[in-house]
């Protein structure tokens, strides 16, 4: 970006980098301690643009997404990795007959139900965070860092049982361990992205994302793969 005088960038970060969060919703100011190597390596592109801003003026906007999730209402555009890791698409795979049942790894947090609890945040909100960051940023805006996130935290059992509600499939669940590096609860402020940016998520409803990510992934049961 220096040697081809690029000077802005928005880039794209994660909750991960806050690690185990000290307070709930978290604020950009907390701690980043992350607890796995995503989360690290997030952090450490971060620095890497403040050193690099301190010595070449490079301006940059951070966003860290919560858990992204969702599908464009168009229903061409979907979430698809390979494997699969995201528990929104895992747990559609069930209806779509790709799997038995869905594992819940860890019952034991301390949160009401025992599952971890996660902030969903529709991509098409996290899309219009983009645009407004660059808006921001051509306008003079100067470098920063922002939460994107509802401010509203679902437990694993929670979003399991909007899916069942949204699919209208029992969708079994199978508990096990938990993983390693899964902190409790990941909620976001993200009132500095709302008052600085100008932002609002608008599909900010479980229900809705489920059901935009199911709309797509049952017509498309192969990813892109078709």
């Amino acid at each position: 970006m220096v040697k081809n005088n690029v000077g802005k960038i928005v880039f794209s970060s994660t909750a991960a980098t806050y690690g185990e969060p000290e307070n709930i919703p978290i604020l950009e100011t907390d701690r980043t301690c992350p607890t796995n190597p995503y989360g690290e390596t997030k952090l450490a592109m971060e620095k890497m643009f403040k050193w690099t801003a301190e010595a070449h003026g490079l301006r940059y906007v951070s966003l860290r997404y919560f858990n992204a999730c969702g599908a464009d209402e168009s229903s061409i555009i979907g979430e698809a990795h390979n494997p699969e890791s995201h528990l929104i698409p895992l747990i559609l795979q069930v209806p779509n007959g790709k799997r038995e049942t869905i594992s819940i790894y860890g019952t034991d947090y301390d949160t009401p139900d025992g599952t971890c609890i996660r902030d969903y945040i529709h991509v098409t909100d996290l899309a219009q965070a983009h645009i407004l960051a660059v808006q921001y940023l051509n306008n003079g805006g100067k470098s920063d860092i922002f939460n994107l996130g509802n401010g509203v935290g679902y437990s694993v059992r929670e979003v399991i049982e909007t899916a069942r509600k949204v699919t209208g499939h029992p969708i079994p669940a199978t508990e096990t361990s938990r993983r390693a590096g899964d902190p409790a609860r990941l909620v976001a402020s993200s009132e500095k992205a709302k008052s600085v940016l100008g932002w609002k998520p608008v599909h900010d409803s479980l229900e809705e994302i489920i059901a935009s990510a199911w709309n797509w992934h049952k017509n498309h049961p192969n990813g892109y793969d078709e």
